[in-house]
């Protein structure tokens, strides 16, 4: 911790993204003792921090992948340079082939325009994206083989496949996904015939210990978790708040604090509250419905937890790891943007 840290949360401005550092280490032990080194890569667009990933390196994990050039390029800055994958298609490939030299970088193709885009731009080294079932990208199983000769045609190494099984995560019930996370696989190992390579990457939290088919799990929110993937049963818990001040309070009845919908990823929501309920969110503020009005004065703190960990990360520049109301360091959020 620097001496320009702040000592404690109570010297925080908010809202201050924060991140309880024993429950850190807890999830980051379970997941560590299923999948150790490169059976997991750690999907950095959860949580957009090479200190985070750097602290995933010391723990064995040296392959990341992540979701934009710009992520890639500070991974590279930074020093993490053995086996990085851009998991979603680009026509940008240059700024990555620009990389070639310092770091191993694959990048997921689909298409004849994106295996074109990374041949001009200088990548040597492609995973084939293939649709598992998630309306997004990858291309037909029956295309995947003919890709791949094209890009090995073209000089480029072709390491295998990926497919992403994100419609399954949240599937609660467990022998349901299985059954729906193994006939998505069946497609990618399918592909993977044609295709080649020693690589068949997907996955993720929601699916991180059913997906046995994959050669690495593309997990990153289990390290900080969310409302949503809380729901679902996993050795994972939160991690992740946002510390608010109350700084208006009704007699009506609820209380207002200073993070609204610039602090939170709403996508899958409103937040949550221990003390009560959400009411609302807005630009700047949250209204709350607390269990006891008269339990709280302006000038209170309180933590919120998000519904969505990579939108909220996203809105914040830096984590402050604590221990209750004690802050140990401050990381910096320094992979957001393309």
């Amino acid at each position: 911790m620097t001496s320009q840290t702040p000592s404690t949360t109570h010297d925080l401005t908010t809202p201050a993204l924060l991140v309880d550092v024993a429950a850190f280490d807890r999830n980051l032990a379970a997941m560590d003792a299923l999948l150790p080194g490169a059976r997991l890569r750690p999907h950095v667009k959860a949580f957009k921090s090479t200190e985070m990933a750097k602290r995933l390196a010391a723990d064995g994990h040296h392959s990341f992948c992540a979701a934009t050039p710009r992520e890639i390029e500070g991974l590279v800055a930074a020093g993490l340079t053995d086996d990085l994958l851009l998991a979603n298609e680009t026509l940008d490939a240059a700024r990555l082939g620009a990389l070639a030299d310092r770091a191993n970088i694959t990048v997921a193709i689909d298409s004849d325009e994106t295996l074109d885009a990374a041949v001009r731009g200088g990548v040597r080294s492609v995973l084939v994206d293939v649709d598992v079932g998630l309306p997004r990208c990858g291309c037909d199983v029956t295309d995947a083989g003919r890709l791949a000769e094209r890009a090995r045609a073209a000089g480029i190494d072709v390491r295998g496949v990926m497919g992403y099984e994100g419609h399954l995560m949240m599937i609660h019930d467990r022998d349901t996904k299985r059954e729906k996370v193994e006939a998505a696989m069946a497609v990618l190992l399918q592909a993977h015939e044609m295709v080649g390579g020693d690589v068949v990457s997907g996955g993720g939290t929601g699916t991180f210990d059913l997906n046995t088919w994959c050669t690495e799990i593309q997990a990153g929110s289990y390290m900080l978790m969310d409302t949503q993937y809380d729901e679902l049963e996993s050795p994972f818990e939160k991690a992740l708040s946002v510390l608010a001040t109350v700084v208006s309070i009704s007699s009506k009845g609820w209380i207002i604090a200073d993070a609204g919908l610039k602090a939170f990823g709403m996508d899958h929501g409103n937040p949550s509250w221990d003390e009560g309920d959400v009411f609302f969110c807005s630009d700047e503020h949250i209204t709350l419905l607390p269990r006891e009005l008269s339990d709280w004065k302006v000038g209170d703190r309180v933590r919120i937890w998000p519904s969505h960990v990579d939108p909220t990360v996203a809105r914040h520049e830096q984590f402050w790891m604590v221990d209750g109301d004690r802050v140990h360091d401050r990381w910096p959020i320094d992979l957001r943007h393309w």
